[in-house]
């Protein structure tokens, strides 16, 4: 009886199917053959082939058993069938199937990354395109050559893939997969980075223009000419009279010494000029208490002493302080009044530590104030305090601002905008300053040729002496955009795109200087013309964490972490790494059947380890999936034809005895190191464990014995 014959089941369409493609759900039918062809049974092989999922890439070109070339157009013709008994619904559904094939068919082969391969490589094809390490989604650090489950957690493992093999932070993917991505680059190159910083201050006397009225002989104060502060003087105004007997005793003996000279015309030379030398000093000594030349010369002409002497303003400006009244008594260098000229103020800001790279002398700041909104004063940077003020964490700057129209008064608060280039290493001027000669004293003192200081009459030296000057191309920074660095708050990592046609990135820490908007300063870590990631990155980074290789959250030189063993685990692992080490040193021997016979034990040791040693389900479940491996790779070196093959086999094991060290530890009395060789496997790169810090190199033998390095080193003992 036929399957159509059944009545278990529905019945399903005669013969005519043959001429349509099977549902999905329903069992493959045999393909329709003419009378001429024999039908027979499928062998148990094809039947398991025929049942088993086809995979999601196959097209309508794959060869099949029927049709060894893979082409669909050139497949026999289905012999002429009898006429259905509703033919018009039979085309109909036909020809709907049909179309939702090549509908499938052609979407299937648009998606396809390429054709598949011939049917005798399809065996190959099918092994090459299985996942070739397998992790853990909530611990990448786990991983695995064989799927399982995670010996953290217990989560399945899931499959990923290499993502090349140019380095430990290196990522490859296919033109498809970056533009999938979104991936976008920039260059790194050298710029001049402006940057702005908002300031805060108040508008302050300048010192250097403050002038202290102070009583230069003891007396009395008879009369105050300027009684109340914010009087406006001019040099040369009356402040005060004052009554002092040591003036009126100076006077004395200015007109004795008049006298004196006076009687000496017929006298002889030396008492002529020792008359001289009393009078000069008599008016040395006035000029020195306060007295002008006219006050000498009037008290000259009158020949008359002065009760009250008049003292005079030095200079013209404000009074903006009153220290004393009418009638008071003063001492030598007593203060009487403080005048001030506001012709030119200091404008005093605050700025923040973050803020000092963009701080320099010479820098022009304007601000504004709010005595008259919407105008814009300017100033120059003349002084960056030395100093820190620990309580605001905040540094003064200096401007000097003209001010020849008072309307800036001391005590304005003012809001200020500073906008500078940076150079490389952090500390630039204005390019206009070039060439320019300053005072070392006086930072305000600018000229553009030698001379001496106007204040202080010190030599000006060059302004390159003192502070850098930018706008030169080769002292512009390298900066490298915001959007490229993945920052953890410790490290900061960028993605710099290799060189190449396909679409190969490396993850690079870098380190940073200051942000300047949109960009980073960047102190080392990259070279002008390095293309970095500044879209998608995040993509890049996450591919790599899967994979448990150096990322932005997980550094190269973190080491994995080691499960809690017994000591009596350890020692019952013990027998592997002394089997392991006679297969190391066997291969680098150039010894085969040594190493087979060594393997052969290693396989034995990792099945006589007692599973009750492991109480704890992490560390089990982590040594039955290393042993498993193990054995599996142990067996396939005792069964090699060759050195070659044998040492191909060796790397599984020694990745599975690595892991092992790693996570579990030994109980050995020394180190063991993890060596490694860059060219081994065709530069590929390969490493292994060895009980001795000297290279004794397994995959080259004899020939590049102490080729490698060691990269690690455990030392005795299991996690707690």
């Amino acid at each position: 009886m036929t399957d159509a014959e059944t009545p278990a089941e529905p019945t399903p369409p005669t013969d005519d199917t043959n001429a349509q493609p099977p549902e999905r759900d329903a069992p493959p039918k045999a393909p329709a053959q003419t009378d001429s062809e024999e039908t027979a049974p499928p062998e148990p092989a094809d039947f398991e082939e025929a049942t088993s999922p086809a995979p999601a890439a196959t097209t309508a070109e794959q060869p099949t058993a029927e049709n060894p070339q893979g082409d669909a157009d050139q497949r026999p013709a289905a012999p002429e069938l009898p006429p259905l008994p509703t033919p018009l619904l039979a085309a109909g559904a036909a020809g709907v199937v049909v179309v939702a094939l090549v509908v499938g068919l052609a979407i299937g082969r648009w998606s396809a990354p390429a054709a598949p391969p011939p049917a005798n490589d399809a065996p190959e094809a099918s092994a090459d395109a299985a996942p070739s390490l397998w992790t853990c989604s909530m611990h990448p650090q786990i991983q695995s050559p064989d799927p399982g489950l995670c010996p953290v957690c217990g989560m399945d493992l899931i499959p990923v893939s290499a993502g090349g093999s140019g380095g430990p932070r290196v990522l490859e993917l296919s033109p498809l997969a970056a533009q999938l991505a979104e991936i976008e680059t920039t260059e790194v190159t050298r710029r001049e980075v402006e940057h702005e910083i908002r300031l805060v201050g108040k508008v302050a006397f300048d010192e250097t223009r403050l002038r202290y009225i102070t009583a230069w002989v003891p007396g009395r104060l008879d009369r105050l000419y300027v009684d109340y502060t914010g009087t406006l003087v001019r040099a040369g105004d009356h402040l005060v009279d004052l009554y002092s007997p040591e003036l009126l005793s100076a006077q004395e003996e200015l007109l004795q010494a008049l006298d004196a000279r006076a009687k000496l015309d017929g006298a002889s030379e030396l008492l002529r000029q020792t008359a001289e030398r009393t009078l000069a000093s008599s008016r040395e000594k006035l000029r020195l208490w306060g007295l002008g030349a006219d006050q000498i010369r009037a008290i000259e002409a009158t020949g008359a002493v002065s009760e009250h002497i008049t003292i005079r303003a030095p200079a013209g400006g404000v009074v903006v302080h009153k220290n004393k009244n009418a009638g008071d008594y003063v001492k030598t260098g007593e203060r009487v009044y403080t005048i001030a000229d506001l012709s030119q103020v200091w404008v005093l800001l605050d700025a923040y530590e973050s803020d000092l790279p963009w701080i320099h002398y010479g820098q022009r700041v304007s601000f504004e104030t709010e005595a008259y909104p919407g105008e814009r004063f300017e100033g120059q940077v003349v002084l960056v305090d030395p100093v820190l003020d620990e309580r605001t964490r905040t540094i003064k700057l200096r401007l000097n601002v003209a001010n020849p129209d008072r309307r800036l008064k001391p005590g304005l608060f003012v809001r200020a905008v500073a906008r500078t280039p940076l150079s490389r290493t952090g500390h630039a001027l204005d390019p206009a300053l070039a060439g320019m000669w300053v005072c070392p004293m006086h930072g305000e003192v600018l000229k553009e040729e030698q001379a001496p200081c106007d204040l202080c009459g010190m030599p000006l030296v060059p302004v390159e002496s003192l502070h850098e000057v930018s706008g030169h191309p080769e002292r512009s920074p390298l900066v490298v955009p915001a959007s490229a660095v993945l920052w953890t708050g410790v490290r900061s990592v960028v993605y710099v795109r290799l060189p190449g046609e396909a679409p190969v990135f490396e993850g690079r820490e870098v380190v940073l200087g200051p942000r300047s908007g949109a960009f980073y300063v960047v102190e080392r870590g990259l070279e002008p013309g390095d293309r970095v990631v500044t879209r998608g990155a995040f993509k890049i980074d996450s591919a790599l964490q899967i994979q448990a290789r150096p990322s932005m959250m997980l550094p190269e030189d973190r080491p994995p972490p080691r499960l809690p063993v017994s000591a009596e685990a350890l020692s019952a692992l013990e027998p592997v790494y002394t089997s392991y080490g006679r297969v190391q040193r066997a291969l680098g021997g150039d010894d085969l059947s040594a190493a087979q016979a060594a393997s052969e034990e290693l396989a034995v040791a990792c099945s006589a380890v007692d599973l009750a040693l492991f109480p704890q389900r992490p560390s089990k479940r982590e040594w039955v999936g290393i042993a498993a491996h193990t054995r599996r790779a142990a067996k396939a070196l005792a069964g090699a034809a060759d050195v070659a093959a044998a040492r191909e086999a060796f790397l599984a094991v020694s990745t599975q005895i690595l892991r092992l060290a790693r996570r579990l530890g030994h109980a050995g009395s020394s180190p063991r190191y993890e060596a490694y060789c860059p060219m081994a496997f065709d530069d590929q790169g390969a490493s292994w464990l060895q009980d001795e810090e000297q290279i004794a190199n397994p995959y080259f033998g004899a020939s590049m014995l102490r080729c490698g390095e060691v990269r690690e080193a455990f030392e005795p003992g299991g996690g707690q």
